[in-house]
């Protein structure tokens, strides 16, 4: 893989990451526990533990339920956006990880960049997204939002079964 696709996925699963933020690092647990990726001898490596597992699917689920709630704060306010632009990161920086054998080192630290990168315009672009779809086609904000997740959970799959 070169350092092009790499970033290019990076970028991917930060957008993801701004729809959704715990998605796309369940998935990546899932997929370390499954042996589908390999984060072993890396800082990474605790991806792959049952307790990462438990943690990640538990959190994304909760947030998918959160999500829909009417107090929940938009994503765009300071508490929403932060946590999509770390882990968007962190998880540009695990596609780097897995990368970096062939792209190099610099797909770690440029996937990090492109990951939060990506988050930011998840979240906004999420955002304007979900607003826009529900005026144009006059239905209820959680028609959009179920739409929302099976976006952030099919392309995390998608994209992460590509490693």
């Amino acid at each position: 893989m070169n350092l092009s696709v790499a970033l290019l996925a990076a970028l991917l699963i930060g957008i993801l990451s701004g729809l959704r933020a715990l998605t796309p690092v369940a998935v990546l647990t899932w997929a370390a526990q499954l042996h589908e990726v390999q984060f072993e001898g890396t800082h990474h490596s605790f991806l792959g533990s049952k307790i990462a597992l438990v943690i990640f699917t538990l959190a994304a689920l909760g947030e998918l339920v959160r999500d829909k709630l009417p107090n929940t704060p938009s994503r765009t306010e300071f508490s929403g956006l932060i946590p999509r632009v770390l882990l968007g990161a962190f998880c540009g920086a695990s596609l780097g990880l897995l990368s970096a054998a062939v792209a190099g080192y610099p797909a770690i630290t440029l996937g990090a960049l492109a990951g939060a990168a990506g988050a930011v315009v998840g979240c906004f672009g999420g955002y304007q997204a979900r607003v826009g779809l529900r005026k144009a086609l006059g239905v209820p904000d959680i028609v959009v939002a179920l739409l929302e997740d099976l976006v952030a959970i099919g392309g995390s799959l998608l994209l992460i079964s590509r490693f």
